[in-house]
């Protein structure tokens, strides 16, 4: 494959940033992957599910949102509402008829706040360590009155990543804009099918977080899937079969 075909397209959004993405065609329900904080669709989970809906004929996009990847901005200016622009952006624009959601970490909190947006078009919704409201009980609530005071001062902390060598820049503005979107405080009003998928070893995200979603939901449908010794990311190669066996479920349910 040359490096032309490995090149990906542009979507072009009116406030001037530039969304990048792969889409293959194919039979619907389209399958969208959310990519997590900090990810980009160039990882595990986002190819092996290419892959996999490649070989079943099954169209499928995966792309970068703003700050992140092949797409333009810098990450440390993102919020979740911008991000949560740029997929609707991508599912009303690249999509027609229905969509299936999977959103890794949070990927899980901007996929289920599009699912929302266009609820009568999504057919199943999977969350991977799914991470609703974590800019605030994962990020602010934990941190230590210093690292409050520095966000509050200097607009910006330095966040030390196990993924990278590079820190995360996380800034008081995604604190705070992060709020706009909370979700485990009240209904989350999906009638879809949702399937959980959540490693009980996880370190950023507590696997409990899938149990209050799962609380939060209308939608009856729900079936929460522990890995025992599963981590975050759930990008082994048998978390990589699972997810795509879960997607085959419903495609074919």
């Amino acid at each position: 494959m040359t490096a032309d075909a490995d090149a990906p397209n542009f979507l072009f959004l009116e406030n001037g940033r530039r969304i990048a993405y792969h889409k293959i065609e194919g039979k619907g329900p389209t399958v969208i992957f959310f990519g997590g904080f900090m990810s980009d669709m160039e990882g595990s989970k986002a190819l092996a599910l290419e892959e996999h809906c490649r070989l079943r004929g099954q169209a499928y996009i995966r792309f970068d949102y703003s700050g992140h990847g092949s797409s333009s901005g810098e990450f440390r200016d993102g919020t979740i509402g911008a991000w949560k622009e740029d997929a609707l952006a991508v599912v009303e624009r690249l999509t027609e008829g229905p969509v299936l959601i999977i959103g890794s970490s949070m990927g899980g909190w901007t996929g289920l706040l599009v699912g929302l947006e266009v609820k009568d078009r999504l057919a199943a919704f999977i969350g991977i360590a799914p991470a609703p409201d974590f800019t605030r009980e994962l990020m602010w609530d934990k941190y230590s009155p210093e690292i409050q005071a520095k966000l509050k001062q200097d607009g910006y902390y330095l966040e030390p990543s196990e993924y990278s060598d590079a820190p995360y820049v996380i800034s008081y503005r995604l604190i705070e804009e992060g709020d706009n979107h909370l979700l485990l405080g009240g209904p989350i009003e999906l009638e879809c099918p949702v399937r959980l998928l959540h490693g009980m070893k996880d370190e950023d995200v507590p696997f409990r977080w899938s149990q209050r979603i799962s609380d939060a939901l209308t939608t009856e449908d729900v079936v929460i899937t522990y890995v025992k010794n599963g981590d975050h990311r759930l990008s082994s190669d048998r978390d990589l079969e699972r997810l795509c066996a879960t997607l085959d479920s419903l495609l074919e349910g």
